[in-house]
């Protein structure tokens, strides 16, 4: 009877084959320091009992784990979860990231992490221990995070810093937010409004400060003012409501806003249905993030689509390639975000006469 594939270990192709079970991961392991005669009888021995390596008889061959690490925030990933307000932030980035590794054959496991923790070089030190990976993906704000990227580079561990375009050590990679905001703004420009809203991220994010310095270019280059037109927020809902009530209530009110993310768009949505506004037509609305449920609400919003299972894919390519000592890219890596347009915006309306 033929053996089930599921059943076929190392030790049965090593036995097969008459060799040690070093022999055959090396084997597994591209053939290096084994005689061509043995490597084909291995192979043999794979081929005819149906083998398929795992990741622990390939790491017997060498210096490689097969797997890599993304580290997200633990606070904010947590917390999205308990609310039941996660966007698919994390599910695009393992998404991208997982598929991408399982071509390369890697493994993507993820780890959360408290960047505020006092302990957590402590934490990540026994992370690494317990896991050796070959790479860590590091997302915001561990990605601008002194402390973990210098542990990192002391350690040897490639990896790719999303969202971070600091100077330091690691891969960047960026969707560039200041022309993502920059093209959520010429849209609204382009339809005809002067007086666009911002409603900014939190300030523990650079990329919060790359979406206003965006929107103040493109403004500034058609000539509009940006004078009170800037509302904080920390990509809460609730700081999305005020910053919203906060525009809309100017003696001169916003017509246009653009929200750092979805959850911010949404409680614009909601400030306006409670004032008795319609969107597009008392205000245009676009977003950042393009999560599946603003296309599901009304109206759907225009929204800047990040693409985040693209720079999850590019940076397990690029760590691959760097652990494998090919190299990598000296500057930051763009993988560019695109802006989709839904019902949410309009020109806006033909003023009042007085």
């Amino acid at each position: 009877m033929a053996r089930r594939r599921q059943s076929v270990t190392i030790k049965h192709v090593a036995a097969d084959a008459g060799v040690s079970l070093q022999t055959v991961s090396r084997v597994i392991n591209s053939g290096a320091n084994v005689h061509p005669k043995t490597n084909e009888r291995v192979q043999e021995a794979i081929d005819r009992l149906g083998y398929v390596p795992s990741i622990a008889a390939r790491r017997m061959g060498g210096s490689s784990s097969y797997l890599i690490l993304s580290l997200n925030d633990r606070d904010r990933t947590i917390a999205d979860w308990t609310n039941r307000e996660g966007a698919d932030w994390v599910d695009q980035m393992l998404f991208g990231g997982m598929i991408k590794s399982a071509e390369l054959g890697y493994r993507l496991l993820l780890e959360l992490v408290d960047t505020h923790n006092d302990h957590v070089e402590r934490e990540l030190r026994e992370t690494i221990a317990a896991l050796q990976p070959d790479g860590v993906i590091l997302t915001p704000p561990h990605s601008e995070n002194p402390l973990i990227t210098t542990l990192l580079d002391e350690e040897g561990i490639s990896f790719a810093r999303i969202g971070s375009l600091g100077a330091g050590p690691g891969i960047a990679l960026t969707m560039d937010d200041e022309e993502a905001s920059s093209l959520a703004t010429r849209h609204l420009i382009a339809l005809g409004h002067r007086r666009i809203g911002f409603i900014a991220g939190s300030n523990e994010y650079s990329l919060s400060a790359r979406r206003v310095a965006g929107w103040r270019d493109a403004m500034a280059q058609s000539g509009q003012s940006v004078a009170e037109l800037l509302a904080p927020g920390d990509f809460s809902y609730a700081s999305g409501e005020q910053a919203a009530a906060t525009l809309l209530s100017l003696a001169d009110p916003a017509t246009a806003i653009i929200a750092s993310n979805d959850q911010m768009a949404l409680a614009t949505l909601s400030v306006c249905n409670a004032r008795g506004m319609v969107v597009p037509d008392d205000l245009s609305l676009i977003s950042f993030d393009n999560t599946p449920i603003v296309r599901f609400v009304q109206p759907p919003l225009t929204a800047i689509d990040q693409p985040i299972a693209q720079l999850a894919s590019k940076a397990v390519e690029l760590i691959v390639t760097a652990h494998r000592g090919l190299g990598v890219p000296d500057c930051p890596v763009v993988v560019p975000a695109s802006l989709v347009e839904r019902k949410s915006t309009a020109p806006p309306r033909p003023a009042n006469p007085r």
